[in-house]
């Protein structure tokens, strides 16, 4: 098999597996939703059973995707290391030079984000996972944390010269970004989401971190 075909197979691949998580997170939240909304109670109004409804379906979709990537995981990581004999040999071209350079890149990205998240997160079971991490040719990283939520890494250089890890808070709701400076914060936007709460991630010291903790007690237990 030559490298263009290797290369085609490999794309083939990645797209099955992401495929795969995104109808994964819609089947969880479509059953969620319809789920939540059979046993919200009939005495609640109408707008009631649906936010309910909506609530179950976040928690769904982010249950049923969790478990969707206990399987995907070990594919992504297969996919990943598979091209390695391809990307180790001469390029015969530009062109085939200019990819292995930027799947380097991309893989490299995903490697720093790993290795800088022990700012916002000591353990070393979630955000230090690379395998979850997808790297751009920018340098940028991405960490898939939920339907419509990413946490994005950049590193921007400090007045030293030296690289200064960012991470950020992304939506596909049409939220502003927010600096993250701690895991908590993630937890709180999460939670905050499933239980239709104000998206908002805060800090353990913040006001709105005491409004939270009293809201979502409970949250986990759905």
């Amino acid at each position: 098999m030559t490298a263009t075909l290797r290369q085609t197979a490999t794309t083939v691949a990645n797209t099955m597996i992401e495929g795969a998580s995104t109808a994964s997170a819609l089947i969880g939240g479509a059953g969620g939703a319809y789920i939540g909304y059979q046993l919200a109670p009939a005495s609640w109004s109408e707008g009631a059973r649906l936010a309910f409804a909506g609530a179950a379906a976040v928690v769904g979709a982010i249950a049923v995707d969790g478990l969707a990537e206990l399987l995907l995981a070990p594919l992504r990581r297969l996919m990943r290391r598979s091209p390695l004999s391809v990307t180790r040999a001469p390029a015969n071209t530009l062109s085939e030079a200019l990819s292995q350079a930027v799947a380097a890149t991309e893989d490299d990205a995903a490697n720093r984000a790993a290795s800088a998240s022990f700012r916002i997160d000591h353990g070393d079971n979630f955000l230090r996972n690379e395998d979850r991490w997808r790297g751009y040719e920018s340098g940028e990283a991405s960490f898939y944390l939920a339907p419509g939520v990413w946490l994005h890494y950049r590193s921007d250089k400090d007045k030293h010269g030296y690289g200064d890890p960012r991470f950020t808070l992304l939506t596909g709701d049409g939220e502003q970004p927010v600096v993250i400076t701690g895991v908590e914060q993630i937890r709180h936007h999460l939670a905050a989401r499933a239980a239709g709460l104000p998206a908002v991630p805060v800090t353990a010291d913040s006001d709105m971190a005491d409004v939270l903790d009293d809201d979502l007690t409970g949250v986990h237990a759905v």
